[in-house]
This record gives structure tokens, sequence and C-alpha cells, in this order.
């Protein structure tokens, strides 16, 4: 049975670069990212829950959603809620947004659909022009202040991740060179090798990593030269921003792609964002998290049956 709820609207206006005109008119180079093509999709997440060998109670999941940032917009545009799931709600944690569902009842051999189809538009971006007005940040903001830290797998306080980042940047240069110089070492010298992951001390020190475990070593060296880094997680894929301010003390996140394609300052990749950050508080878990993943908890009913689940999150055909 599919029930229709009400659900707010996810949107947020996407701001454009705008033009600054100086005297006599002349037109200033944008500041920050300058937001470049669209491209919308529509994207099915939820899950699906079957009561297998007898009836199920209690079930209670999460699972993270698309959520508006400076790049994307969000709206939901269609809901398949089956009538066993009595509350669909949404959670905003640091970095990340996440559907929420109960499921107090479910007969033996029914099956619960809680899915939502998000509609999002997201903008490549291309790097400033100017990058010589930016600076490393002295006296961040305290929600920026939190990327300067140590994350799962990000281990900052290693002696051999602080030595080499020493040993990378030059005090001459602009920040954007800085962070750019060690966007090059990394890619450089460090190859890319598929596995499980392993972090950014072990990257180093093997000379070898996965895309996490690359993106991992970026995020540290850099934070380790006082510049605010963060993951940036897409389907599939991650890739980074970092943080740097204007003349005028604003700061702005920049990304960079650090496996794969060069992209340094710039993003083409179109995946909706579902999560900013590597060191999420949830719920859930005693520890931070460095990818909020998929979670589902629930006792079986009279008979004991068990619930089979298949999150769902997937790109529909364009219309």
């Amino acid at each position: 049975m599919r029930r229709s709820l009400f659900v707010p609207t996810l949107a947020l206006t996407l701001l454009g670069a705008g033009s600054v005109f100086g005297q006599f008119g002349r037109q200033l180079p944008p500041v920050g990212i300058q937001p470049d093509k669209q491209l919308t999709q529509r994207w099915q997440v939820g899950a699906v829950i079957q009561a297998v060998g007898g009836p199920c109670a209690g079930l209670r999941g999460t699972i993270s959603v698309p959520t508006a940032w400076p790049e994307q917009q969000v709206r939901i545009v269609d809901e398949d809620v089956s009538s066993f799931a009595r509350r669909v709600s949404y959670r905003d944690l640091d970095g990340v947004k996440q559907m929420l569902f109960w499921i107090p009842q479910m007969p033996a051999g029914e099956v619960a659909n809680v899915l939502i189809t998000f509609e999002v538009t997201k903008s490549s971006v291309l790097a400033p022009e100017d990058t010589a007005r930016f600076v490393v940040p002295r006296n961040a903001p305290r929600d920026v202040r939190i990327y300067l830290g140590a994350s799962p797998l990000v281990e900052v306080r290693d002696s051999s991740i602080r030595s080499k980042a020493n040993e990378i940047v030059n005090d001459g240069a602009t920040a954007w060179e800085q962070v750019e110089a060690i966007y090059d070492w990394v890619r450089d010298n460090v190859k890319y090798k598929s596995g499980r992951d392993k972090g950014a001390v072990a990257a180093l020190r093997d000379g070898n990593g996965n895309e996490h475990d690359l993106t991992s070593l970026f995020i540290a060296l850099c934070r380790v030269n006082k510049v605010p880094a963060r993951t940036v997680w897409v389907p599939d894929h991650c890739y980074v921003e970092f943080y740097l301010m204007d003349e005028k003390g604003e700061g702005h996140w920049f990304p960079c792609q650090v496996a794969g394609t060069r992209d340094f300052g710039s993003m083409s990749d179109h995946r909706p964002v579902l999560q900013k950050g590597e060191n999420i508080k949830v719920p859930e878990h005693r520890e931070p998290q460095r990818f909020v993943a998929e979670f589902l908890k629930g006792t079986g009913g009279r008979g004991a049956g068990q619930p089979q689940v298949k999150f769902v999150r997937k790109l529909l055909p364009a219309n």
C-alpha cells in the first residue's frame, strides 16, 4: 500500500557568483568558487524491508540523503512509503542529513517500502581567477576549526605526517600555492592502489593507497599547515574541500580531486553530495563515524521473524 506523507521541501537557492564593478565600470573577478554548468538528476533513496520467517517489530532505520549546499539544490518530488512505516522524518547532523523511519509492526512475509525520490541540481565549480588574494585563516570560525584536528584515518598528530607537511610547503609561496604544492606532492608521490582503507599514515609510509587514503593524506597534510580541509562524499567516490580566507576575512571552501583526473580548486563531478566531513557524531554509534552508513535495528515479533533490508540509492532514468 502506498501512502503519501507531507515532507517539507528541501531547497536552497544556488548563490551565483555575481558581478562586482570597480571604478569606471571595470568588472572585477568574483571571489571564491564560481558555479558553472548545472545538471539535474533524480535519485531514489531509502529502504525495502521484508519480514522473513515471522513478524517483525520495532524497526528503526536511517540512511543519508542529499541536502542543500552552496553548489547543490535539493527537493523531494515523490514518496513511496508503505502503511507499515508510521513515521518518516529527517535530522541534520554536522555535515550530513539523514532520513529516519520507524516500522512498529510488520506481519510475516510482508514488504515495506520507504523510498523517497529527490531531485538534485548540482553545479560544477570553476576555480577563482585571482588566487593570490587568499590566505590561511589565522582564526577560523568554530564550525571550521573542527576540520583542523584528527579524524578517523586522518592522523594529523603523527610525526611522519607533520614532518612531511613541513617539508612540502614553501613559506614564501601564497596560501593557494602552498595547498597546491601539497596536492601535487600527494599525486606525484603516492600512487593509487585498490584495497581496504588504511589511512593517511599508512599511505605515506607505503607510497600508495586507495582514493580514500590519498584523500586522507592530503587532508592531514593541509591540516598540519593550518589549512582546514574535509572529505566530500558522493555516491561511489569522494573528493576534498579546503578552506581559505580572502582579504576581507571571508572564508571560502574550494574543491579538489586528489585521486583521478586533476581538478584543483574546481570540480566537474555532478554526483550529489551526501556528506561533508569524516568525523561525524551519530546517535546510533559510540564512536565518530568516518562515513555515516545505513542503519537498521529491530526485533522479531512472535515467531522470531527477521527483517531483511535492501538499502536503495540509485539514479533514476531521465524523463
